[in-house]
């Protein structure tokens, strides 16, 4: 029996983005299995600084991609980001603010909570 997902609070794992529609399985949740490479748990407000720092990366982020349902994003929006991005990020000094209650329980694999809170 599958039982409801929780956040980094140990609390019921609440939606991260609606609009632009966000997660993994483009939910609005940042929800994740063993098929997410790139564990799309993080829920951030990005900030303009994240996103240049990933398109840097080699992650455009910004670019409209109509075939798979992405509009691209602006500073505010909230996006499921990958946790090893967003500790890369971190590391840089340029991690967006977390969504603690929207971020998945299995974002602790990759950071602790104070990274996270931080």
């Amino acid at each position: 029996m599958n039982q409801e997902p929780l956040n980094v609070l140990g609390t019921p794992l609440v939606p991260c983005s609606y609009d632009p529609l966000t997660g993994y399985f483009r939910d609005g949740c940042c929800n994740t299995d063993e098929q997410d490479q790139g564990s799309h748990v993080i829920c951030a407000k990005v900030t303009q600084a994240f996103l240049d720092f990933s398109l840097q990366q080699g992650n455009d982020l910004i670019t409209p991609r109509p075939e798979y349902r992405f509009a691209g994003l602006k500073a505010g929006d909230r996006w499921c980001l990958c946790a090893l991005r967003w500790k890369q990020a971190h590391d840089a000094g340029v991690a967006p603010a977390v969504v603690l209650e929207s971020t998945h329980a299995h974002a602790l694999d990759y950071v602790t909570l104070e990274q996270l809170q931080s």
